[in-house]
């Protein structure tokens, strides 16, 4: 039992943070310490940047919808604009291609977007 309102939020805020605390492959993401790295290199990000790839990357990996996604990241209600949204995954996705067998944003049209892990290279 919760005894009150701060007692709920630092029991959800630490379980946040443990479920945050996560990555794919070699992405590595750490919430409180506000760091995403690859391979164990920090990589540039902007912090919208950095707040939607922790989501993406946050345990067990899915389907973040844009409404889901948006009210994380932003705060905010979602008021069917996604055009902010759009603009920091692209920038996000432009990033991770830089990187060498970086996981992949992918988009599910209509709905959102989730986070694969790298494709294993074909091999002849």
């Amino acid at each position: 039992m919760v005894a009150n309102l701060a007692e709920l939020r630092a029991m959800l805020g630490a379980a946040t943070a443990e479920v945050l605390a996560a990555g794919v492959g070699e992405l590595a993401v750490d919430p409180d310490g506000h760091q995403v790295s690859w391979r164990g290199r920090p990589l540039s990000l902007t912090r919208l940047e950095r707040d939607v790839l922790v989501r993406l990357a946050s345990a067990p990996l899915g389907l973040w919808t844009y409404e889901r996604l948006f009210h994380a990241v932003w705060g905010g209600a979602y008021l069917g604009d996604t055009a902010i949204l759009h603009s920091t995954v692209k920038r996000l996705r432009r990033k991770l291609r830089d990187l060498d067998g970086a996981p992949e944003l992918q988009t599910v049209r209509g709905v959102g977007y989730h986070l694969l892990p790298a494709a294993a290279p074909v091999r002849a």
